[in-house]
């Protein structure tokens, strides 16, 4: 590997707002502590997190750099004290607390995974995000098993296909929300049994009719208020929500308790970014486990709807906020 150079590129947010306060600077190329490793990031994934960070919504943890980015690829340039396992020049994917929006960006050792075979580097960075939250969350809290229903909203989002592809993988039915025939298309295509396009249709109604009335056994939600009454309308007996965003709110003025106790439904949720690292890593061993051989094996698919400079990274969020993509959005260094 060349000498590390002493400054970088990176994206910083000029104070809260829309995407015109992205801005690029230069500073120092960061130095891994224990544990800790320093990636040459060839790309990063664009997430609805980072645009809330750049709102001022989503701060990241006390002592994170304030450079936005949850996730990466690229090749390991430095380690540091303690690191095993991992050598310079490997090619890796990591989850990361901030900082992806960069030249050169930290990772904790046990969050990176190795680049799958099959995919490029660009396609390796939009998996960490993903794939840590659905595995978290679809698997571990949600406890979705080979031969139930499954229902995701949004299904035409990195979450969301990512969830179909995992959910049919391991045996689930699955059905996905989207709001257009191409978006439905897509999620068909990605593995879901049936899209539902919610502009023309009450997805609950429609959930209540394929399933010949019994509901779904895990829900998916990203949407949040909105959607609660509905969803735990959806469910079967002993059916599981889990809620993950908040994108049409977060409060409900009021709602019937009831089909929580008399269908016994577990209402759960989680965030994955404040979580330790101890438990992040305890997620990236059940991926490495039960996921990146499917990966390896090409029986799952990254899709990249759309890559972008990191100078570019105004239209990139414009994009990310206009919900007009299929699959993920991208930052690229260059390098």
């Amino acid at each position: 590997m060349p000498a590390l150079p002493d400054t970088m590129r990176q994206v910083r947010f000029n104070g809260a707002g829309g995407p015109e306060v992205i801005g690029i600077e230069t500073a120092p190329v960061p130095k891994p502590g224990p544990g800790q490793v320093l990636i040459e990031v060839v790309a990063a994934g664009v997430n609805r997190p980072d645009c809330q960070q750049r709102a001022g919504k989503y701060p990241p943890p006390p002592g994170a750099t304030d450079v936005p980015g949850l996730e990466v690829a690229g090749r390991i340039a430095a380690l540091g004290e303690g690191v095993t396992g991992l050598a310079v020049g490997d090619e890796v994917c990591a989850l990361v607390i901030s900082g992806g929006y960069a030249e050169f960006c930290l990772a904790e050792a046990p969050l990176c995974l190795p680049k799958p075979g099959p995919l490029s580097l660009i396609e390796a960075a939009g998996l960490p995000e993903n794939y840590y939250t659905v595995w978290t969350n679809v698997f571990e809290r949600g406890r979705l098993q080979k031969g139930e229903r499954f229902l995701v909203h949004g299904g035409s989002s990195g979450i969301g296909y990512t969830a179909i592809q995992l959910a049919k993988h391991f045996g689930a039915t699955v059905y996905a929300t989207a709001g257009s025939a191409d978006k439905c298309a897509f999620c068909e295509r990605m593995g879901a049994d049936v899209a539902i396009n919610y502009r023309e249709t009450d997805f609950a109604e429609e959930v209540k009719r394929l399933t010949d009335g019994k509901g779904v056994d895990v829900i998916l939600d990203m949407v949040g208020a909105s959607y609660l009454e509905r969803n735990l309308k959806s469910l079967a007996l002993e059916g599981r929500l889990v809620v993950i965003a908040f994108l049409q709110g977060f409060k409900v003025e009021s709602f019937n308790m009831t089909p929580i106790m008399v269908k016994r439904l577990t209402f759960t949720g989680s965030t994955l970014r404040p979580r330790t690292t101890a438990q992040k890593a305890a997620i990236a061993e059940g991926l490495r486990r039960e996921v990146w051989p499917l990966l390896e094996s090409g029986a799952l698919k990254a899709v990249i709807h759309a890559t972008f400079p990191l100078e570019q990274a105004r239209e990139a969020h414009a994009l990310m906020e206009s919900s007009a993509h299929l699959g993920k959005i991208m930052l690229t260094t260059g390098r």
